[in-house]
């Protein structure tokens, strides 16, 4: 299915490349470059690009392209799928994807490859399998494997691949026993000049982290789980349960894995945090334009927004920005024609302003469309789905002796309203977080 693989900086480096059935050239590469060049966000490039022989399918993550070459037709969303896989497990092996830390580990990397994709097909990608298979690398383990020509690969099979349970392995112990799990939300909105909302729907991801003893079974249910639409699971769920009762039950996997992705669309009503007031004007007579951005909160549930930043791609014309900022710091990226403005922790007492002129090349024509913001921002302990109206009074530090979870009964937003979990003794410490992140949140000017 997967011919070759080709890891990919933001610089257009090929610093990293694996081939199952057969060489590819790196003259394949050149139709995503083309791509590339022509998407103004890396998120923009086309996932599935089509060559005379080959098909390219790309992922974006962590400032790196994980560029596939398939010869046939394939579902794309499989391999796509797969790619994020592979990043994951970079993640979970080494802490980060970055381009460093796989050139150090370059060796784990191609064992890892190896395991994870048979003949061009997924064979183990299943983190708890992959451990046994391939140890993390290690300081000791790396001194002991360069004097004694070893290597990291396992001697034994894993028990996972003879139990009827894969995910997990076999006689897993702890001293404490914790299960942690994060509700990440992130908004996609367009918000047009006046402020009103084009569009705005969310995406979410439950990440777990699980560390219990033995074979634990546990049950989650929410509150208002209507909202979701468009649901995806980790093999550990029982889809069937989910069906009938709108409960997840699983045995879950060791360590750090993804439990479920949602989506809630744009028919259930979306909190938008904040609001923008901007003017960004070019003059038909004189090489100039202003520019003028104002911040606020607005539907926070009470929280701080963190993490602000206003992201603006200039028309080619402009050469300079000169600005004043009340709150945080701005920089202008010439050669990219990007305005970045971080703000940080957004202060309601005082709202962050930009203001000042911006120059452009002289002779230029007054750029035909202005520019719109991308704002990036994170509010933590909020989950925005659902109505705004109502705040939950959940503290993610809580312990729940009987395994509960309770919040405001009014609210209408998408909670966790209980865990539970059987088939063992003990009593875990367990917490669930909540956060919310801009995804492509987008103001129109």
């Amino acid at each position: 299915m997967i011919h070759s693989l080709f890891l990919i900086n933001h610089s257009g480096d090929i610093f990293l490349e694996k081939h199952w059935k057969s060489v590819v050239s790196h003259s394949v590469c050149d139709y995503f470059f083309e791509a590339k060049e022509k998407a103004v966000d890396p998120e923009d490039v086309p996932p599935v690009l089509q060559t005379p022989h080959h098909y390219l399918i790309t992922v974006h993550r962590d400032q790196l392209f994980f560029l596939s070459v398939v010869q046939t037709e394939v579902p794309p969303l499989f391999v796509i799928e797969f790619l994020h896989r592979v990043a994951d497990t970079f993640q979970d092996y080494f802490g980060e994807c970055s381009e460093s830390v796989i050139k150090d580990n370059v060796v784990t990397v191609y064992e890892l490859l190896e395991e994870m994709l048979d003949n061009g097909f997924p064979l183990a990608t299943e983190s708890n399998i992959l451990k046994e298979l391939i140890r993390p690398p290690t300081i000791l383990r790396s001194v002991v494997n360069t004097l004694t020509g070893s290597s990291n690969v396992g001697d034994t099979l894993p028990t996972g691949q003879l139990s009827t349970v894969p995910w997990r392995r076999a006689d897993v112990k702890y001293t404490n026993n914790e299960a942690y799990f994060d509700v990440i939300e992130e908004i996609d909105a367009i918000l047009d000049k006046s402020g009103t909302t084009v569009f705005a729907e969310i995406q979410g991801v439950i990440e777990a982290c699980v560390r219990l003893t033995g074979m634990p079974d546990l049950t989650m249910s929410f509150m208002n789980p209507r909202l979701l639409d468009d649901v995806s699971f980790h093999p550990c769920v029982r889809f069937k349960r989910w069906e009938s009762e709108r409960t997840l039950s699983f045995i879950p996997p060791d360590g750090h894995f993804t439990l479920m992705n949602y989506h809630v669309s744009s028919q259930n009503p979306v909190a938008i945090p904040v609001y923008v007031k901007q003017n960004i004007s070019f003059f038909e007579s004189g090489p100039c334009g202003r520019l003028d951005i104002t911040i606020g909160p607005k539907q926070t549930m009470g929280k701080t927004v963190e993490a602000l930043m206003v992201k603006i791609h200039m028309p080619k014309a402009v050469l300079s920005a000169n600005l004043t900022a009340t709150q945080g710091n701005y920089t202008y990226d010439l050669p990219n024609k990007l305005l970045i403005w971080d703000i940080g922790k957004l202060n309601p007492q005082k709202l962050p302003n930009l203001k000042g002129i911006l120059s452009l090349q002289a002779g230029a024509a007054k750029p035909e469309d202005n520019p719109s913001l991308n704002i990036d921002l994170r509010i933590q302990q909020v989950a925005i789905s659902g109505s705004p109206r109502f705040v939950s009074t959940y503290n993610w530090a809580t312990v729940f002796s009987h395994c509960s979870i309770c919040f405001s009964p009014l609210c209408t937003g998408l909670k966790v309203s209980r865990l539970e979990m059987f088939g063992e003794k003990y009593k875990p410490f367990k917490g669930v977080k909540y956060v919310t992140k801009a995804g492509k949140f987008q103001v129109r000017t």
